[in-house]
């Protein structure tokens, strides 16, 4: 079944008022319903999405000064530095 999009089902909606017939209208007005919900949860993932990678970056460079003041100390004491994670 093809993707349907909320605008092809306000289409039929108009048809069923240009016609007077509105035998299906309940239904159409869920599937509408159902569309408009699962976009809003589409938009809400995608903004969660880049909150998430803005936080790892400032992450990823927060944990990068912290190896390199651990590795500066440890070479203090003369101990073997550590190797940073790869992302």
């Amino acid at each position: 079944m093809p993707a349907r999009y909320v605008c092809s089902v306000l289409d039929e909606m108009r048809a069923m008022w240009k016609s007077r017939n509105f035998a299906g209208f309940l239904g159409l007005v869920e599937e509408t319903q159902t569309l408009v919900n699962r976009m809003e949860s589409a938009l809400e993932n995608k903004k969660d999405y880049h909150h998430w990678h803005a936080r790892l970056k400032k992450e990823k460079t927060e944990y990068q000064k912290l190896v390199k003041k651990a590795n500066k100390v440890r070479k203090e004491l003369g101990k073997k530095e550590i190797e940073p994670i790869k992302w």
